[in-house]
């Protein structure tokens, strides 16, 4: 079973990347699974705090990405670039740099994004580009998702009705998980 871990950039109750995410759930390929994980209890990064441990929450958050054969995120874009608090929590399970290789070195990676603007989060999901590269992500960009226009793609309980960003959801998720099956 292949087992791909996810995180939607967005905090919201009514987000649709974290909508984005529950179509990708239930869409995965037949031998493959999609588990959310969760950032909204990951604390703000603080060095002080560090000194005291890395909080359970993010331990927690680093053995579920290890363990995973790949991480979908699903990133919003805010101020043309990554959500803070995405970042924050990718920040957090950077700590201690020692863990760097064992959390992200060659983790199979892919990015989507959905936004009521017209761009469909192309600029956040380039901001990821030196984030890729210092973690060593091995990244799967074969088939891009940039959602634009999204309160037009859902309906109001959040349920993806668009067809063609349907089957490009699909398409990307069973590329990605044939990605994660193949080593490098």
């Amino acid at each position: 079973m292949t087992r791909i871990v996810a995180i939607s950039g967005s905090l919201r109750k009514g987000s649709y990347n974290t909508a984005l995410l529950h179509a990708a759930k239930e869409m995965m390929p037949a031998g493959a699974e999609l588990q959310i994980l969760a950032i909204d209890a990951v604390p703000l990064f603080n060095e002080d705090v560090e000194k005291q441990g890395v909080p359970a929450v993010v331990d927690a958050l680093k053995a579920q990405l290890a363990a995973a054969d790949g991480l979908l995120v699903s990133t919003p874009e805010y101020n043309n670039s990554i959500p803070g608090v995405l970042k924050n929590a990718i920040d957090w399970m950077s700590r201690p740099g020692a863990d760097i290789p064992r959390i992200f070195h060659g983790k199979p990676f892919a990015l989507m994004g959905a936004t009521p603007s017209g761009f469909g989060t192309l600029n956040a999901q380039t901001a990821w580009l030196p984030l890729i590269r210092y973690f060593r992500f091995r990244p799967c960009f074969a088939n891009p998702l940039y959602v634009s226009a999204a309160h037009e793609k859902f309906d109001s309980d959040l349920k993806l009705t668009d067809a063609t960003v349907s089957a490009a959801l699909k398409k990307l998720l069973a590329d990605f998980v044939v990605f994660t099956q193949n080593q490098v």
